[in-house]
């Protein structure tokens, strides 16, 4: 989508034009026929609401839309302000129309607001048709650009940040929907060195060979069934203090899960070439934050596999060595992300010493049965971290809730003839996976475990997002670094 920035006057010809319209606060300028067709359609600006009408304007006739914004003291004004932008993409990206024009004029916007605004109608506006070779004219999104007027001084500015971060999101969604086929391990890191050419971002490839040598028997044994490598890809960002130690993002990276020998059964399984969510949510947060020029070091580190039942495959009951050295007993190879994980993690701990580890995986289901689809579970061995987190969370909309650990959910992953387990029972299984990452943190390093199982992908649209991939997780990590390593 492109935006382009034209002052403070609507260009003569524009077809589209859509006006933000705060609750209560029908705009005095507004011609007659507008204003009565929006007070006859109960239009009052509420957030969420939509009028559209017809009017003349020049001798042409324009196509208007109004978008409401709800108050302006509202307790969520900033999301209020970038759904009204998604609502207005949402509802014209297939009308036929080419070109929208956003007037901000009288809405009594920041800069801030108005850049997300039109964060939201970039991010409704993404969509992946690169397969669809039947896709009827009126199917296909014809809004190809968009035009702001009005908008408050500083908002060409913050746009430049919010694009970024759109990019960031728009990768991450892009990598999550492509299917099996086309993302693999291989093929993930090669698409990421394409997309990140030239940000300043600096990229290093670990292959199956590095792995073995550094004794990663645990995500190696992962991979062992499938004919396609693993790679762990590492993406580093030192936009801040020189030798200030930076903060690790570790993504799991299963490209598809079968579940291999212990395998999942056939119906949706095809849901299961996303579960490669968190690496592809590393990715696309390295990318916004190059992409901004963000004052921090950060480290993005993504454990890429593919799970697959052949004749080589893992079997449950084997004991596989971590890079740690601590032994796991495999009870269930459909618990494959923690294998993966906890040698990513050992990994990045001893190679950068980071500051603070953040991982991000599509770990369990059971983290979905306690927060549907609302909320990705935070886990963590830190308070403070974990505070920050949330604000992160509730700040971007990637929301988060918080759930125990302890000692006493330690023991149920404990074996009997290793150090550990890969599951424990049914009950509280997405707090046993957190068990299970938290022994592989050394030194007592501040870290937090995101389970975003429930969140990375929907079958219904969302407020910034059609259905599928959401891109969850960039927005969070993006307000993480700023708020606590750029403020």
């Amino acid at each position: 989508m492109k935006i382009q920035f034209l002052g403070a006057a609507i260009a003569p010809n524009a077809r589209l034009v859509a006006r933000f319209v705060n609750q209560d606060a029908l705009p005095a300028d507004l011609e007659p026929v507008l204003a009565e067709g929006a007070k006859r359609a109960r239009f009052s600006g509420k957030a969420g609401q939509v009028f559209e009408g017809f009017a003349e304007r020049g001798g042409n006739v324009v196509r208007a839309a109004l978008a409401g914004i709800g108050e302006a003291s509202g307790k969520d004004r900033k999301g209020a302000i970038e759904r009204a932008g998604a609502n207005v993409v949402a509802k014209y990206l297939t009308s036929g129309e080419t070109a929208l024009t956003l007037d901000l004029t009288g809405a009594g916007l920041t800069a801030e607001e108005a850049a997300g605004a039109l964060l939201g109608a970039v991010l409704r506006s993404w969509r992946h048709d690169v397969y669809r070779t039947k896709l009827g004219a009126d199917a296909k999104p014809s809004v190809t650009e968009i035009s702001v007027v009005g908008a408050p001084e500083g908002t060409e500015a913050a746009w430049e940040i919010e694009q970024a971060i759109g990019q960031g999101v728009s990768f991450t969604r892009e990598l999550v929907t492509e299917p099996a086929n086309i993302i693999y391990p291989e093929s993930f890191v090669e698409r990421c060195k394409a997309r990140m050419a030239g940000t300043g971002l600096t990229i290093r490839v670990l292959d199956d060979k590095d792995m073995a040598a550094l004794g990663m028997g645990s995500l190696l044994g992962v991979a062992q069934g499938s004919i396609r490598p693993a790679r762990i890809l590492v993406m580093e960002w030192l936009g801040g203090v020189e030798g200030e130690k930076p903060v690790a993002f570790v993504g799991k990276g299963v490209t598809f899960d079968t579940g291999g020998i212990s395998i999942k059964p056939a119906a949706g399984m095809e849901d299961m070439k996303w579960d490669m969510g968190g690496a592809g949510a590393v990715a696309g947060t390295m990318l916004a934050l190059a992409l901004r020029g963000a004052k921090a070091n950060v480290i993005g580190v993504c454990g890429l596999v593919e799970n697959m039942p052949d004749g080589n495959a893992q079997r449950p009951g084997d004991v596989v060595t971590s890079m740690s050295g601590q032994t796991i007993e495999v009870i269930n190879t459909d618990a494959e992300g923690r294998l993966v994980l906890c040698d990513a993690l050992t990994w990045v701990q001893r190679e950068y010493s980071p500051a603070k580890v953040i991982d991000l995986a599509t770990l369990t289901g059971a983290i979905i049965l306690s927060l549907a689809h609302e909320y990705a579970g935070l886990f963590s061995n830190n308070d403070a971290l974990a505070a920050e987190l949330n604000a992160a969370g509730d700040a971007s909309g990637d929301r988060l809730w918080r759930m125990p650990m302890g000692s006493a959910y330690d023991k149920m992953i404990d074996s009997p003839i290793a150090d550990i387990k890969n599951v424990g029972p049914r009950s509280g299984g997405s707090i046993t996976a957190a068990q299970f990452l938290l022994r592989f943190i050394e030194n007592d390093t501040p870290w937090a475990h995101l389970d975003i199982a429930g969140t990375v992908w929907t079958d219904k649209a969302g407020a910034t997002w059609d259905k599928g991939a959401t891109g969850f997780g960039v927005r969070l990590l993006d307000r993480f670094v700023r708020d606590t390593l750029e403020a």
